[in-house]
C-alpha cells in the first residue's frame, strides 16, 4: 500500500492575518487609476500610497505609527501635473522616494523625519526624458542614487539621481508596451516582459539582450517577472483560455518551463513579490482579495503551493515591508500593506513558533529547579 509522503517544509504552515482595525490607516481616498502598478510603497518608517487628486496627481507619505482615521487635510505629494503611475522608496534612504507620473516625468522627494507638516510641491530632483506616461520604477539594490524608469514610450532610462542625468537609454530593445521591469539581486542584469510577447534579460551597462523568451504564457494579456534564486525567472500570466499562470524558468535553457501551473480564472493581473531569504514567492492579484504563497526550491515541480491568505475585501493595491522593517523576534517573515478603497491594511505573515513567552518561563522555571537541586547537593555535602 502506497502512503502519501507530505513534503517537509519550514514554511508549510505560515499564515497570514490582518492587524486590528486601530492600526490600519483609515479614511484615505485610494487612486482609481486603472494601472497595473503596487500604487503602494513602503519602508521601516513610512507608507506611501497613491491617492485621488485633483487638478494633477498625488500621493500621501505617512509615518507608520500614524495609524487610524487620517484627516482629509494631510498633506500630499502633489507636484506631478498628472495622474501618479508608480512610487518607489529608495532602498538606500528611507526618507527618499520617487515618483513616476503621467506627466511623462519622474520626481525624487525627500520627506523629513516626522512626515509631512504642509503639502510637498518642490522636488529634490525632476528627472526628464520620457514622451509618454512613466509608469515603473525601480531602485538599483546594491548601488546608490541608480533609478530605473520605464514609460510608455517603450523606453527604458537609468538615472544617476544624484547628478539629474540620463546615464543609458535603451529605446531600440522594445517595440512595444512594457509590462515589468526590475533588477536581479545584485543589479547586474535586467528582467522585463513586454506586450509583443516576450520576456527579455538585459545587460544595464550596454543596454543589449542578453538571453529572450518568446510567448512565455499563451494568453495576451500581461504578462509579470521577477528573478528568483539561482537566476532563475518566475513569471505569471494567462493561457489561452484566460486561465492565470505562473512559471519557472531558466535563462540559460528558455526553450521550456521548468514549471508551468494552471491557477484560476480570475481577470486580475498577479504581482509577484520574491523574498529571496525564505525561497517563498507571494502572488497578490488585483481586483482579488487573497494572496497566494508558494516556496521555489530546487526539487521538482519547483515552485510548490504553501497556502492562501483570503479576506473579504479585494485589494486595489499592495505595499511589500522590506525585511529589515519586519519583527523577526515575533516570527514575522513577511508584511503587506493592502488597499482598500478607502484605507490601507497591513497584513503579518507568520511561522507559527513557540510562543517567546512561554519559553521564557520554561527557561525561568528551569533555572528555579536548578538553583534549588545546587542548594540541595551542597546541603547533603554538608551533612557528609
Amino acid at each position: 500500500m502506497s502512503r502519501k509522503v507530505v513534503r517537509t517544509s519550514k514554511f508549510r504552515h505560515v499564515f497570514g492575518q490582518a492587524v486590528k482595525a486601530d492600526q490600519c490607516y483609515d479614511d484615505i481616498r485610494i487612486s482609481t487609476m486603472t494601472w497595473d502598478s503596487n500604487f503602494c510603497s513602503v519602508n521601516p518608517k513610512f507608507v506611501s500610497m497613491i491617492v485621488d487628486a485633483s487638478g494633477g496627481g498625488a500621493f500621501m507619505v505617512l509615518p507608520l505609527s500614524k495609524t487610524g482615521r487620517i484627516d482629509m487635510s494631510y498633506p500630499t505629494v502633489c507636484g506631478h501635473t498628472g495622474p501618479v503611475l508608480d512610487i518607489e522608496f529608495c532602498p538606500h534612504n528611507d526618507n527618499i522616494i520617487a515618483s513616476g507620473s503621467e506627466d511623462c516625468s519622474v520626481m525624487i522627494w525627500e520627506i523629513p523625519d516626522g512626515g509631512l507638516t504642509s503639502p510637498l510641491t518642490e522636488p529634490v530632483v525632476k528627472l526628464d526624458g520620457h514622451c509618454k506616461r512613466v509608469g515603473i520604477l525601480s531602485w538599483h539594490p546594491t548601488a546608490r542614487n541608480v533609478l530605473l524608469s520605464a514609460g510608455s514610450d517603450n523606453v527604458i532610462i537609468l538615472w544617476n539621481v544624484a547628478q539629474g542625468e540620463e546615464v543609458v537609454r535603451i529605446d531600440s530593445v522594445h517595440p512595444d508596451l512594457i509590462y515589468s521591469a526590475c533588477w536581479n539581486r545584485d543589479g547586474s542584469r535586467i528582467l522585463t516582459s513586454c506586450k509583443d510577447k516576450k520576456l527579455r534579460v538585459l545587460d544595464p551597462r550596454k543596454g543589449t539582450v542578453l538571453f529572450e523568451k518568446d510567448k512565455p504564457h499563451e494568453g495576451s494579456r500581461p504578462v509579470r517577472a521577477v528573478f528568483v534564486s539561482g537566476g532563475q525567472i518566475l513569471s505569471t500570466g494567462f493561457s489561452r483560455m484566460s486561465e492565470r499562470q505562473v512559471a519557472l524558468w531558466d535563462p540559460n535553457n528558455f526553450g521550456e518551463p521548468l514549471t508551468l501551473q494552471e491557477l484560476d480564472t480570475s481577470s486580475g493581473v498577479l504581482l509577484p513579490f520574491f523574498d529571496p531569504d525564505t525561497g517563498v514567492v507571494y502572488l497578490c492579484g488585483k481586483g482579488d482579495s487573497s494572496i497566494r504563497y508558494f516556496e521555489v526550491t530546487d526539487e521538482a515541480p519547483y515552485v510548490h503551493y504553501l497556502s492562501m491568505f483570503s479576506s473579504k475585501e479585494s485589494q486595489k493595491g499592495m505595499g511589500y515591508m522590506p525585511k529589515r522593517g519586519l519583527e523577526v523576534n515575533k516570527c514575522e517573515i513577511a508584511r503587506f500593506y493592502k488597499l482598500h478603497e478607502r484605507k490601507c491594511e497591513p497584513i503579518v505573515m507568520t511561522v507559527p513558533r513557540k510562543e517567546v513567552q512561554s519559553l521564557r518561563k520554561e527557561v525561568k522555571d528551569l533555572k528555579a529547579a536548578l538553583e534549588e537541586l545546587t542548594k540541595r547537593v551542597k546541603e547533603l555535602e554538608t551533612k557528609n
